[in-house]
């Protein structure tokens, strides 16, 4: 049972949440002490999610450390109704809870997060349950043509001078490459950009067709760098536009068209196929319709790349990320991606897991945040820092951890004979 430890919760501390949920301003009465069923609760909740390396504190000071190690943080309950809501839907709730201030974690929100994703990921039949679960879902038409685009609206349509405030200069939202770990993330990306093209052997005068191109940086580094024309499709309006108008102050309009417009959509013949970061957002009940759309518009000697974040083995994404950040997501494991290739005469030729570097991109997208938190509060409110904080930091946790990797599969039209015959060339000096 839990017993009162270091936290003693002042009047002020313990209800001032409330007091903001109501509007009044003013201090509520200090809430009478944990039960003893509440305290029950709490143990059994802790031994559900298999004893993580944190320790749990209740609104009344009452401390329940973990039975096994060291702890590496503390989860402060601020009320009883946060308790209560917890214990019904943890995973959830505690997004929610976190982001209206009801629930506090002293030390790092990473290292709590990645304890208990680790403490989690040791119950085989709970990793077999979320399996069965993903399969269900994934089933779901949650990403039709104008379902998608309510949800990338929902994520990359707040506003490009949030997003500019906490990422490269050229705005690239997803896994840097990191050749060596004190690299600027600017240097990253820029790495990440010319690997993506190294693994596609791109030739001048190729045509290139990139589904999902966020603010546009790769189309325009493949078209200054390599001299190949790109057809970029993304329907996310601000992204477009950003991309738009950067293409035409650079002088390479004429080689890189950006299209607001599905990836269902896509018309043409293209040598190369490009996709970074758009496959969690399509869902696996539309797969099968990716592939036919690539395989209709490559050419006989076509190849591609595909890039996204994914898992070991098939689950559902964190129900809460889904709910607030990303609505419709999911990412794939490697038995659920590979089928759309398989299905459409495409041979893999390589795959590659670039978790940690993923984990190092979030540290400075995370730092850049944090530096910028006054700005980003007078944009939005409390509330958003606090839910954008807790994805940051949970994106963290989840690659640290292992509950996700991020792949790059490479492949080509089967029978296709142009390809490398060692991985020297991944490795060489760009152009």
């Amino acid at each position: 049972m839990g017993k009162p430890g270091k936290y003693i919760l002042t009047p002020e501390s313990g209800a001032e949440a409330g007091a903001r949920a109501s509007g009044t301003g003013t201090v509520q009465p200090v809430q009478p002490a944990a039960t003893r069923a509440e305290r029950w609760s709490v143990q059994r909740l802790l031994d559900v999610i298999g004893q993580p390396s944190v320790t749990l504190v209740l609104w009344d000071g009452s401390e329940f450390p973990p039975q096994r190690a060291t702890s590496v943080a503390d989860i402060i309950i601020r009320d009883r109704r946060a308790l209560r809501r917890l214990l019904v839907n943890p995973e959830y709730e505690f997004g929610e809870m976190y982001s209206s201030g009801r629930i506090e974690v002293v030390g790092g929100l990473s290292d709590c997060l990645e304890a208990i994703y680790r403490a989690l990921r040791t119950d085989k039949n709970k990793g077999r349950l979320r399996e069965r679960l993903a399969k269900r879902l994934a089933k779901r038409p949650r990403n039709s043509a104008a379902r998608a685009q309510e949800n990338i609206h929902h994520h990359y349509d707040i506003g490009n001078d949030f997003y500019r405030l906490w990422l490269d200069e050229q705005m690239v939202y997803t896994c840097a490459y990191f050749a060596t770990p004190d690299a600027s993330l600017e240097q990253a990306q820029t790495a990440k950009l010319d690997y993506v093209c190294r693994k596609l052997q791109l030739k001048p005068g190729e045509r290139v067709v990139e589904a999902g191109c966020g603010w546009g940086a790769l189309a325009l580094y493949m078209a200054r760098h390599y001299g190949v024309s790109v057809k970029a499709y993304n329907i996310s309006k601000e992204q477009v536009a950003f991309a738009r108008e950067r293409a035409k102050r650079e002088g390479l309009d004429d080689r890189v068209e950006f299209i607001q417009d599905d990836w269902r959509n896509i018309e043409g013949v293209f040598d190369v196929f490009a996709s970074v970061g758009m496959l969690e957002h399509v869902g696996e009940a539309y797969y099968g319709a990716l592939g036919s759309r690539m395989d209709q518009v490559l050419s006989t000697a076509g190849r591609g790349l595909i890039h996204t974040i994914g898992r070991d083995s098939p689950g559902p994404l964190n129900a809460w990320i889904e709910r607030r950040i990303f609505p419709g997501a999911c990412p794939p494991s490697l038995s659920e991606l590979l089928p759309m290739l398989e299905q459409n005469g495409f041979s893999v030729l390589d795959i590659e897991n670039l978790r940690l570097h993923y984990a190092k991109t979030l540290e400075h997208w995370s730092q850049r945040y944090e530096a910028h938190v006054t700005q980003i509060e007078e944009l939005f409110d409390e509330t958003f820092v606090r839910v954008w904080r807790l994805y940051l930091a949970g994106s963290l946790a989840a690659f640290t951890s292992g509950t996700l990797q991020l792949f790059q599969v490479l492949f080509s039209r089967s029978g296709n004979n142009d390809v490398q015959w060692t991985r020297d060339y991944l490795y060489q000096e760009s152009n």
